[in-house]
């Protein structure tokens, strides 16, 4: 995980997810730096704005980031894609099946980087 803070309001017996906000993420970023330094991942991928927040430092849209790999400051190339999750909020079938396979398309593309055959994602 990009960002290992984990905010959540209390209801009843349950712990409801809630989105970290700027400083929450930035606070996480020197987990994230030594990660990076020990295991130096040659790609990461960044499931939605919040990971994506946590590896730039700096907040970009998804939808700007989305389907290339680029390189990093670092070397490291740099995937984003959206979080799993809101996949499964869409409420519209013909908004969700599209979303799906701009999603499998972006495994796709993960597979063929690390040179797995993508046509298992099918």
């Amino acid at each position: 995980n990009a960002v290992k803070h984990f905010k959540f309001e209390p209801r009843g017996k349950r712990r409801l997810h809630k989105k970290p906000d700027a400083g929450e993420i930035d606070a996480c970023r020197w987990w994230l730096d030594r990660e990076r330094a020990l295991l130096r991942p040659g790609l990461i991928v960044a499931l939605g704005a919040t990971a994506i927040r946590g590896v730039l430092g700096r907040s970009e849209a998804v939808s700007r980031l989305r389907g290339d790999i680029v390189d990093l400051d670092d070397g490291v190339q740099f995937l984003a894609t959206v979080h799993p999750s809101s996949l499964l909020r869409l409420k519209d079938e013909s908004d969700k099946r599209q979303a799906w396979r701009s999603f499998l398309t972006d495994l796709r593309q993960i597979a063929r980087w690390i040179g797995k055959d993508a046509r298992a994602l099918d």
